[in-house]
């Protein structure tokens, strides 16, 4: 009863502290892009113990093809880019209406997303070598490295994305919502030139061309929809315009179904990005920008906003450290059984029964997750550290940035 009072404290609180004028549906789907992520991770990327008692990744999807289709509704990096996209086009549109300088604006939006990744990084940094000294495996530290940096990829696209908002915002005064139409162009005439009949011809490294225009797609239907460029009628053709693009490039076009890598497959959808990921943000955002006024209803209550606010506050750092709460768990069970997998947590994803016992660690991951953002979350705002303090911090980030490219690095030993 008291923990069901305290709750119900907080978030009356929260709810009374809300201006009236916050747009609560957006805040709810950016927790809920984080949301996907995080679970999509604590799903797809597992754990078992190899050779040497080394902590080595695994994919259910190399074992369960069936489970590719679920990818569709966890990844939603799309979601996140529409979100961001909007924002931005009103915060700057706020800024500008102060006049405050554009390098102002951009250095207040970026530092926010550093910040936590920063302090992440240092943490690794010094925790590595301490897990090296303790005797772990060469193989569990490259495990540790990938899991946790693999995923912070998006941080940079996001960054760099964000940085062109007024070009952005520009294009979409010139061209509404169709300024989402050039990069969506790029994207199929380089897709077209990667699986094309002239394919073999053509460098591997051209699809790095996609990592902008693919991920800024969502990113302008968002500063689109903040101009009010997208009613009703255009977000149900872009969900079911988005929907059917999709299925006409996995049925038809020979596309993977998954959304995320699979080890073994020879193509990818994300990394870069191929035409589906635009497609499945066009169906995402369309169907975000019809739910939004029931979405904003709904986070009315106050006990769902509260959650939501709680998830925003401290977005980045949850993103930053849920690979960190699953390792943790998984390092323990190799420490304490290091012979025998734990179902669920360090044994091979090959049966459906592994998913039950994957969902039943949920709460045990989502503990360690809240214990490490109690610590953590203080870094999210300006730092208050002397400057020796921070230059560590500085040292410790980039050794892990150093250790992290050399450990990806194509040929990379595994």
């Amino acid at each position: 009863m008291t923990i069901h009072a305290d709750w119900r404290g907080l978030a009356g609180r929260l709810d009374a502290a809300t201006p009236p004028t916050r747009d609560r549906a957006i805040d709810g789907l950016r927790a809920l892009a984080i949301a996907g992520v995080v679970v999509g991770h604590w799903f797809v990327m597992a754990t078992t113990a190899g050779a040497g008692g080394a902590l080595r990744g695994a994919s259910p999807l190399a074992h369960l093809p069936v489970l590719a289709p679920a990818s569709w509704a966890l990844q939603l990096l799309g979601l996140f880019f529409l979100v961001g996209g909007y924002q931005s086009a009103r915060s700057l549109e706020r800024a500008r209406a102060r006049g405050r300088p554009y390098a102002g604006w951009l250095r207040g939006r970026l530092l926010r997303l550093v910040r936590p990744v920063v302090m992440a990084a240092a943490v690794l940094g010094a925790a590595l070598p301490v897990l090296a000294l303790a005797g772990a495996p060469a193989g569990t530290l490259r495990t540790v490295v990938v899991m946790v940096a693999q995923p912070l990829w998006f941080i940079g696209v996001y960054g760099l994305v964000t940085a062109l908002t007024p070009a952005a915002v520009a294009l979409e005064r010139r061209l509404g919502v169709l300024a989402a139409a050039p990069p969506l162009l790029v994207v199929a005439t380089v897709d077209l030139l990667r699986y094309g009949p002239w394919r073999d011809a053509v460098p591997g490294a051209v699809g790095l061309v996609n990592v902008l225009p693919g991920w800024s797609f969502a990113f302008l239907l968002g500063v689109a929809w903040a101009a009010g460029r997208i009613d009703r009628r255009c977000a149900g053709l872009l969900a079911a315009g988005g929907a059917a693009l999709g299925l006409l490039l996995v049925l038809r076009l020979g596309y993977p179904v998954s959304m995320v890598g699979v080890p073994g497959a020879a193509r990818v959808n994300s990394h870069p990005p191929s035409l589906l990921v635009p497609a499945l943000a066009a169906c995402q955002s369309g169907l975000a920008i019809l739910l939004h006024g029931r979405i904003g209803r709904w986070l009315r209550r106050p006990g769902p906003w509260a959650a939501v606010a709680l998830a925003n506050l401290h977005a980045m750092t949850i993103f930053t450290c849920h690979q960190v709460a699953s390792l943790a768990l998984a390092g323990a069970a190799l420490v304490v059984s290091p012979t025998a997998g734990v179902p669920g947590l360090l044994d091979v994803p090959d049966g459906p029964a592994w998913l039950l016992q994957r969902l039943a660690w949920f709460p045990a991951y989502a503990g360690v997750l809240a214990c490490l953002v109690a610590v953590l979350r203080r870094f999210e705002a300006p730092w208050a550290l002397p400057r020796p303090a921070r230059a560590g911090v500085a040292v410790l980030a980039a050794g892990f940035g150093l250790y992290a490219a050399a450990t990806l690095a194509p040929g990379a030993g595994s």
